[in-house]
């Protein structure tokens, strides 16, 4: 089975491109503490590459910055491409869903769900109930 959680914050504002079909992608970068172990005084962290597609792009990339605390779900995913020359060998992970995380200032006033599980956002005023 390959399901990936990961609970960290961005090293960056997430960057969203689109394809030449018309599909949002978003990468970024989730910064992932590592348990620190007995007397140690820093601690570490893994930095893990993470892509969203369609709608949990856009949504990331509308409404999460640099620093922010989210967690993440989908699977690990591996690739090879070349580059002038040079291949290139790559293992990111590939989002089904992502929950908004911290306190609700570091949200920017979000503070609940965005794509949970890959659900939808919509913001209360959008809403016509």
């Amino acid at each position: 089975m390959n399901y990936f959680t990961g609970h960290g914050r961005l090293t960056r504002d997430p960057q969203v491109r689109y394809t030449q079909s018309g599909k949002a992608v978003a990468v970024f970068t989730l910064a992932i503490d590592r348990r620190r172990k007995k007397g140690a005084k820093e601690s570490e962290a893994d930095f893990i590459p993470c892509v969203a597609w369609e709608k949990t792009a856009e949504i990331i990339g509308n409404n999460v910055t640099k620093g922010q605390e989210i967690v993440v779900e989908g699977r690990m995913q591996s690739r090879t491409y070349e580059k002038d020359g040079v291949k290139h060998y790559v293992v990111e992970c590939v989002l089904s869903g992502f929950e908004f995380c911290g306190k609700k200032s570091d949200n920017q006033g979000q503070g609940q769900q965005a794509a949970s599980l890959g659900g939808e956002y919509i913001p209360d005023s959008e809403i016509p109930f």
